[in-house]
């Protein structure tokens, strides 16, 4: 089934057209965007207005036609603040329907922010939670808070940026007084709304839109010198945002536009925007801003699909995350077999090698997760499948998952068939010097796993770490656990030797990460059936 999502909001209107899935994802086939900020007309007039009318009737027949091109199902079309408060509202969606035969329906701010908060949920990992969320569009702010059980309490606040900038900023850059107006409009308006929000008490700020993202974006910039590539799950501190908006407010909208990680297009609307943010914090306590890539338009397509599991999210909020990959891995034409058992394999490596690395139970998950993906690169090509997973990965779309932890995912597969992690590859370069190491434990881990499973037959039943039974020389020196020699204990069935002679091959860099001598032991089992729920590993299917 395919889908055509539009979002009518005050700033821009959007279009999202997906291919739904039988498991419930989605795959984007189509993006677009017009900025058309009919929030400020309607700020500053009461109405849409006869001229902005007909620019957005022609953007809405063009979404139509990128639909059918896409050839979708269905398209719904959710009008926000703007056209919930002008009062040619209803004029403007008669026409739509006559002039381009989309339906609008113009939503309450209760039911957007229940569709927002459907999406941020299943975008970003709420661990813990609950969260506040807030959502900032050109005619109001949608603020909520919810957990993995769902959402707990929601309103609709006049905050748009467009309405602040139409009605408080008089001046470019804006002047001192212009600030003022803006933090007492702020303040006033949240007062009442955020102490009810916050007697749910919640611990981590989520952002989602336009504003809030380019925001966090030039935080990014300002605090690593670049603009980062990747959006979703990315965190920025209440002093890199102060920093910048120091000099947002002291700037021209043209100099805004110029600024490391600015969005040109949303330039005059960002003094309102800091405003509104630093605000939320200060009244909050909340000193770090998460943002979500997913708002409005995605939550109209999880609506439409019904794909928000909010029983599984219920359960384990980060059943997300492996939600994502095993949708990334079915769309790639994956090989669940070989994918899980090696994240099985990959686990008991985990724990065997344990009082080695020091490592917690986030780098175990993300360990088997990027056993779950390390060959979906082959859905490009078998040759060079190890860089494919890597670009795969890094472009796939992961909810649930920081920047970081994508980068991450990239290494793991872009390492996993040979050689050791190098600055030249620009995922592992962006990483810092803990992530780095960390991430070079796992892929030594991941490629050994591999390897024992060479056949994709899953003739390895269990495998463990001992210290060496018999003495092997030429063995490195002590390690500080006090381990010279370790002997792989594997426990199979059948035919393993190319799994053993396979692991040979791969555990130079394993050697290396635990500073050990590996040797290799075998024990023979009884051949069994194969297991499809034992080779998934607890809680991977």
């Amino acid at each position: 089934m395919r889908i055509g999502a539009l979002d009518l909001g005050s700033n821009s209107f959007h279009l999202l057209v997906v291919e739904a899935r039988l498991d419930g994802s989605f795959v984007p086939l189509a993006r677009e965007r017009e900025m058309l900020r009919l929030g400020d007309l309607v700020a500053r007039t009461g109405s849409i207005g006869p001229e902005a009318m007909d620019r957005g009737i022609e953007v809405i027949r063009r979404f139509r036609s990128v639909c059918e091109a896409q050839r979708a199902d269905e398209i719904v079309a959710l009008g926000t603040a703007a056209l919930r408060e002008a009062v040619d509202s209803v004029l403007f969606v008669d026409r739509v329907r006559e002039e381009t035969g989309v339906t609008i329906q113009v939503v309450d701010g209760l039911r957007e922010a229940e569709l927002i908060f459907t999406a941020v949920r299943s975008s970003v990992l709420i661990d813990p939670g609950p969260a506040l969320v807030a959502d900032l569009g050109g005619g109001s702010l949608e603020i909520m808070v919810g957990d993995r059980g769902g959402l707990a309490f929601a309103a609709s606040v006049r905050l748009g940026v467009g309405r602040l900038t139409a009605e408080l900023v008089t001046s470019d850059p804006p002047s001192a007084n212009d600030r003022e107006r803006l933090v007492e409009r702020v303040r006033g308006e949240l007062a009442g709304v955020l102490d009810e929000a916050l007697e749910a008490k919640p611990v981590m700020l989520i952002g989602s839109s336009g504003t809030f993202i380019s925001i966090a974006r030039m935080a990014a910039a300002h605090r690593d010198g670049v603009a980062p590539s990747r959006i979703n799950q990315l965190s920025v501190s209440a002093t890199d945002i102060a920093a910048v908006s120091r000099r947002v407010f002291s700037s021209t909208a043209a100099e805004r536009a110029r600024l490391a990680g600015s969005d040109a297009r949303r330039a005059e609307l960002l003094p309102a925007g800091f405003a509104v943010l630093e605000q939320l914090m200060e009244a909050s306590s909340l000193d770090e801003l998460t943002v979500s890539e997913w708002a409005l338009r995605e939550g109209i397509v999880l609506a439409a699909i019904g794909a928000h599991d909010r029983a599984e999210l219920a359960e384990d909020p980060r059943a997300l995350r492996r939600s994502s990959v095993l949708a990334l891995c079915r769309r790639s034409n994956w090989r669940p077999r070989h994918g899980r058992q090696v994240a099985l394999l990959a686990g008991e490596l985990f724990d065997g090698t344990a009082e080695l690395h020091g490592l917690g139970p986030d780098s175990r998950e993300l360990l088997e997760l990027a056993a779950l993906l390390h060959d979906i690169g082959e859905h490009v090509s078998r040759h060079g499948h190890d860089r494919h997973t890597a670009y795969l990965v890094e472009n796939g779309g992961l909810r649930g998952f920081s920047p970081a932890e994508v980068r991450k995912l990239a290494v793991l597969g872009r390492y996993h068939v040979r050689g050791t992690p190098k600055a030249s590859f620009e995922p592992f370069d962006a990483l810092d010097a803990a992530d780095r190491a960390e991430v070079t434990t796992l892929v030594a881990l991941l490629r050994v796993a591999d390897a024992l499973d060479a056949t994709h037959a899953s003739l390895v039943e269990h495998v463990g770490l001992e210290p060496a039974s018999v003495p092997r020389p030429g063995g490195r020196a002590d390690s500080p656990a006090g381990l010279r020699q370790l002997d792989l204990v594997v426990e199979g069935h059948g035919d393993v030797e190319l799994e053993l002679w396979s692991v040979r091959r791969k555990q130079e860099l394993f050697e290396k990460v635990f500073e050990c001598d590996l040797g290799l032991r075998l024990v023979r089992l009884r051949r069994v059936p194969y297991d499809p729920d034992r080779a998934g590993g607890a809680g991977l299917s």
